[in-house]
């Protein structure tokens, strides 16, 4: 086999990162792209390595019955979408088997999940976007690992406000001459345009990340902005971003119009976001989420210690039952927001700090402090090792409460706790990030004493 072969392919798999698993009459596992299981196709060979080869699509010749017809004309070259082509029931299936694979392979785990819990809305559902800025003002995403940007007047995913603001944005930069950012030679004032909205208020964000420090016509900008938004436009905001970097925001943001921050309800609990502060990018299935991870954590009268918590949206919605709430975040904008939502809520029995869940884990247990239950919500790379053995040889929890964005940490995360003395019990997959690759789980594990739900 050789490149540029066309060779017949029945798809049998997918990978994680969506792309169709085949074999070649020679044996040889063939990867291919926006395919389905099921699928019959003329394969064009584009590389071949020693144990397999990669390919693109020449021609579907008898489609899966889980293909559906794609409804967004960026979704092939566009990096975002990896499901749009197949039916959602399909992909839930898909996502479930991805979750019960990585704890089987990497974790050694039998337990099967808890079905998926699948998406409320599929469409529109995101609350965040960070556009990077073309020449001419355009706005898109990068196709698939590149830094090349798809123009994309309106993503499917994510509200129309966004794709309003993106408008307005390069109206303002034609109408002004003002230059896009360029990766290669550093020049260039616009970077990014990063837009969040909070589905219960309706309030709407729109940050310029920009090269410099001023933005001319700030004026003409925000008047603009606030004639198509409307009322909707409660905050308008400069991040400076001056660094080679693929960074998006950089660390000083000022404000140009209305507030720092928007406000959203979860799970019962008004709650500030502030533009470097985590907020789940789906409100919806975040609350559903947050719903199953209080029903493992038990939290009734136990004192609670949230690791990488964010804006405290997690150990917040656990408040009112629970004992005490200790949050921890290294984003000092992000504890800021904790502290004021705590207050606002009426929360008397939390307290947040500023500091590595490394640092803060090694410091509250020199304290003493032993809390029942442990909550980690950790970025993609997982808990580095000496958090999971301060949690587990320090702290000693009953449960500790796993929110995870990668099943292939998790996992092995959940096998690093199991050698620690800690067993799992129950874990759910949900899909809060319909049509793309990522699913998030919640898990459960309890130190050596008998599972009891509450």
């Amino acid at each position: 086999m050789k490149k540029n072969d066309l060779i017949s392919l029945e798809i049998t798999d997918l990978t994680a990162e969506g792309s169709g698993v085949g074999h070649a009459a020679d044996g040889l596992t063939v990867f291919v792209p926006r395919t389905a299981v099921g699928d019959r196709i003329t394969a064009k060979i584009v590389k071949v390595k020693k144990k397999y080869a990669f390919a693109i699509v020449a021609s579907v010749d008898q489609p899966s019955p889980h293909r559906v017809a794609v409804d967004c004309p960026q979704f092939r070259s566009c990096g975002g979408c990896l499901y749009r082509h197949i039916d959602y029931g399909e992909e839930c299936r898909l996502k479930e088997l991805q979750v019960a694979n990585s704890m089987k392979r990497i974790g050694g785990i039998d337990l099967a999940p808890n079905p998926i819990v699948p998406a409320v809305e599929t469409e529109r559902y995101r609350n965040k976007a960070q556009f990077p800025i073309a020449s001419g003002g355009k706005s898109g995403f990068f196709a698939g690992h590149s830094h090349r940007i798809i123009p994309c007047e309106d993503c499917l995913l994510q509200p129309s406000e966004f794709s309003v603001a993106a408008a307005v944005i390069e109206q303002w930069m034609v109408e002004n001459g003002i230059s896009a950012y360029e990766e290669s030679t550093g020049e260039g004032l616009v970077r990014h345009l990063y837009l969040r909205n909070a589905e219960t208020t309706g309030e709407l964000m729109v940050v310029l990340v920009v090269n410099g420090q001023k933005i001319p016509a700030q004026e003409q900008l925000i008047s603009l902005l606030k004639e198509k938004l409307g009322e909707s436009l409660q905050s308008v905001q400069q991040n400076i971003n001056t660094e080679n970097t693929n960074v998006v925001l950089g660390k000083e943001t000022g404000v140009l119009y209305g507030k720092p921050f928007i406000t959203d309800v979860l799970c019962g609990v008004k709650l500030h976001i502030s533009p470097l502060s985590f907020y789940q990018v789906n409100r919806t299935m975040a609350e559903k989420l947050y719903q199953k991870a209080a029903e493992y954590a038990c939290p009734q009268g136990k004192d609670i210690l949230d690791l990488y918590c964010g804006i405290g949206s997690i150990g917040l919605s656990m408040a009112r039952e629970a004992k005490s709430v200790t949050g921890v975040e290294i984003v000092e904008a992000a504890v800021r927001d904790a502290e004021q939502n705590a207050v606002e809520n009426g929360f008397r029995n939390t307290r947040f700090l500023c500091a590595t869940a490394e640092q803060a884990a090694r410091n509250l247990a020199a304290e003493g402090i032993r809390p029942q239950v442990v909550l980690v919500d950790p970025p993609r790379k997982g808990c580095d090792e000496s958090v999971l053995q301060t949690i587990a040889n320090d702290f000693q929890p009953e449960r500790v409460v796993y929110v995870s964005c990668d099943p292939a940490t998790l996992a092995r995360d959940v096998k690093a706790l199991t050698v620690l003395g800690y067993s799992l019990k129950e874990y759910t997959p949900f899909d809060l990030f319909a049509r793309t690759g990522h699913v998030e789980t919640v898990a459960c594990l309890i130190r050596e004493k008998e599972w009891d739900k509450g």
